[in-house]
């Protein structure tokens, strides 16, 4: 329900609680209270108000689910909205490659799926990732049509950058063995 409420906000710009239940099928009451508690972690922020209307809008147009790794807490918490995140964009992904023969060649030769393997120090893939995170800089602010480019389409990024799990690494040479202890 958060997560669908976050694309919801991303996607309009700024909405109220009530246009967030007629968008979701919740009750206002629900949606009030969701929207409250991504306030209260930071996710979301309250729009200037529209007399008795209270709006709410993201405070971002994407999320970084980078946790405190301090908190087993918050760590185990990114690992389940990070499930819930591949299962949503593959879901995604695979709708839109699959009617891609419809679309204009132009988005066709923009879309694209890639995999690579690296290999990197934690500081080189923290630095990594910020970078990831950088390069969508440029597009912050296009939620006001006025401010989009003509031709502009609401678009998605999804990246993952991470190391391959302990008990799935690959032996390195002279290592003797494909797991660590």
């Amino acid at each position: 329900m958060r997560l669908e409420l976050l694309e919801y906000l991303e996607h309009v710009g700024e909405a109220t609680a009530t246009e967030c239940a007629a968008q979701t099928g919740q009750t206002v009451a629900n949606c009030s209270f969701h929207l409250r508690t991504l306030a209260k972690y930071g996710f979301i922020e309250a729009g200037e108000p529209r007399g008795r209307e209270k709006p709410w809008r993201s405070r971002s147009g994407g999320h970084d689910l980078r946790p405190d790794v301090s908190s087993p807490e918050a760590v185990r918490a990114a690992g389940e909205l990070a499930a819930l995140t591949l299962a949503r964009e593959s879901e995604r992904l695979a709708a839109y490659f699959s009617g891609a023969s419809a679309e204009p060649p132009a988005w066709r030769r923009a879309s694209m799926v890639t995999t690579k393997r690296i290999w990197a120090t934690a500081e080189e893939l923290r630095a990594l990732a910020d970078e990831v995170i950088a390069l969508t800089a440029r597009f912050e602010g296009r939620n006001d049509p006025a401010t989009r480019p003509e031709g502009a389409r609401s678009s998605r990024l999804f990246a993952a950058v991470n190391p391959e799990p302990v008990d799935r690494r690959e032996p390195e040479p002279g290592d003797g063995g494909g797991q660590s202890r």
